[in-house]
């Protein structure tokens, strides 16, 4: 289940709870409150894993890279020690396999840096998802907290209320 559409479902809970007049407390249905709790608790490491996977999607890129790298260098350095019959061409030779062997660690490099901006995509969106949901759990829990302390407050007003009318 994606964590945005429980953030709503919480969202949808409180907004459409009972709200206490004059106050902008609601009650809010504990069971339905603690159940998308357990089920944001389950979704989190699911998107973990998903960043887990993208970290070794990465790797193998960078290793699948690599090797390319070293297959072009060995192409280049077999090519080198082909072209031997000529001063020219071993210069020739030695010029290409320089350009290859360069051609090949800028073609690494390369796909070192879009991989690595690909894992920082994914982990900035999932950091920001995760920004969010933390941000909606803090406020929903000191929303609750507030309503407690709110409550719990009304409570010692009216016993204070009934002790002194029963005083007189």
């Amino acid at each position: 289940m994606d964590i945005l559409h429980l953030i709503d479902r919480l969202e949808t809970l409180i907004t459409e709870s009972f709200h206490l007049p004059f106050t902008s407390n609601v009650v809010i249905q504990e069971d339905a409150f603690l159940d998308i709790i357990d089920q944001m608790r389950v979704t989190i490491p699911e998107e973990v894993k998903l960043a887990k996977r993208t970290e070794a999607e990465r790797e193998r890129l960078m290793l699948q890279a690599q090797e390319e790298a070293n297959r072009l260098i060995d192409m280049a350095r077999e090519k080198a020690k082909s072209m031997t019959d000529e001063h020219e061409l071993i210069v020739f030779a030695k010029e290409r396999a320089q350009e290859i062997e360069e051609d090949a660690h800028r073609q690494a490099e390369e796909i070192l840096s879009d991989t690595d901006e690909y894992i920082i995509d994914q982990l900035s969106e999932l950091e920001e998802q995760l920004m969010k949901t933390l941000t909606t759990v803090r406020n929903g829990l000191r929303h609750v907290r507030s309503t407690q302390s709110d409550l719990a407050d009304a409570s010692v007003e009216a016993q204070n209320r009934v002790e002194v009318s029963s005083k007189e």
